[in-house]
């Protein structure tokens, strides 16, 4: 949705001025190669990064997250119209952790998703594609934390994970997960593509501190909520394409 033009320089190595000063660039360099090493097509939309405002501060005058949401979601649904998917997947309605454009992207896609297949709306964009499902990830998940706790202390290793679950919000919003889907395999592509956005991540850091071999022991899956399907879905579900027609909506 944006070019994560106010994101920090979270790689210490890359924490320079010249980084900063061409700090759009890279990102959308680092998003080519991640693209790249999972073999999938991708466009960016077009909006500006809102930033991560602290307590009391105002979000920037043009940012995503003041969009509105009718103007947000019209390039996500006339890109749905281009791609054709089957399947949508977002972050929840908490955007994974509350960042007003991960937020937004969230209240955008639902939008699109609707918008996408009505020949009402979206003028100007293309036939109508209806998407037949739309999923939440479930990334922020307090049992995959306890996993991995579990997991590197067993194995000796000193654990981020504790700290996470010493601060767990009492309150965080937790979505159930309709479907844990097996694929440990590709934890290497995954682990690439992150390593990708080279400013973004710490390749030192502790979010990456887990063994990819301890991790697909502790949590082999990754974890969807099914919010909304127009084929019928038995929970819970084995694939996320299951129940979907071919020749799409």
């Amino acid at each position: 949705m944006t070019g994560g033009e106010r994101g920090d320089v979270l790689n210490p190595r890359l924490d320079r001025p010249e980084v900063w000063a061409e700090l759009p660039e890279l990102r959308r360099r680092e998003m080519a190669r991640a693209r790249e090493i999972l073999g999938v097509d991708q466009r960016f939309l077009g909006f500006t990064d809102s930033g991560l405002p602290k307590d009391g501060e105002a979000l920037p005058e043009g940012c995503f997250a003041l969009q509105p949401l009718e103007t947000a979601a019209h390039p996500l649904g006339e890109a749905m119209r281009a791609f054709r998917p089957h399947v949508v997947v977002t972050c929840d309605e908490n955007g994974g952790y509350p960042h007003p454009d991960h937020i937004k992207t969230n209240q955008v896609t639902v939008e699109a998703f609707e918008a996408a297949g009505d020949p009402g709306r979206c003028p100007g964009t293309g036939e109508a594609w209806q998407p037949q499902k739309l999923y939440y990830t479930c990334a922020f998940d307090k049992e995959y934390f306890e996993a991995i706790d579990a997991a590197m202390s067993g194995a000796g290793l000193e654990s981020p994970a504790r700290a996470v679950l010493d601060n767990w919000p009492d309150a965080w919003p937790t979505w159930e997960a309709t479907i844990r889907a097996e694929c440990a395999e590709y934890f290497p592509v995954r682990r690439a593509a992150l390593l990708a956005h080279q400013t973004q991540v710490d390749p030192d850091g502790p979010e990456l501190s887990c063994p990819l071999e301890l991790e697909a022991g502790a949590w082999p899956t990754e974890d969807y909520h099914l919010v909304t399907s127009r084929v019928p879905s038995a929970l819970p579900e084995q694939d996320l394409f299951a129940g979907v027609s071919a020749d799409g909506g």
